[in-house]
């Protein structure tokens, strides 16, 4: 299998278009700004924004780590080849994550 082959091309898409979406966020800011709308409403938005970054920060790290326990799990029991096992024990840690990180946002605000 040719692993470079088919990872150089999925990166590359996967930067495009987090650069597209950084172009079209700094539009945004840009036109907010030059709107002369009120100071207040801009910042509550701008600081609405920074808690989204951060909250989808904090869910893509219990996400991962959910599914690292879960890797280390399959690892730990010896199974290599993929099975229907594999996939729900892969699957509900990666809703396992999701479901930390519901409760963990909920208790902190």
């Amino acid at each position: 299998m040719d692993l470079p082959g088919i990872l150089v091309p999925i990166v590359l898409f996967i930067c495009i278009t987090y650069a597209i979406k950084a172009v079209v966020d700094a539009h945004v800011r840009r036109k907010m700004v030059e709107s002369n709308g009120s100071q207040d409403l801009l910042r509550s938005i701008l600081e609405g924004e920074e808690i989204r970054r951060r909250h989808s920060s904090l869910r893509w790290g219990v996400v991962m780590v959910a599914l690292a326990i879960g890797l280390g799990l399959m690892q730990a029991f010896g199974w290599d080849e993929p099975s229907p096992g594999v996939f729900a024990l892969l699957i509900g840690a990666t809703g396992l994550g999701n479901l930390a990180y519901y409760f963990g946002v909920r208790r902190m605000g």
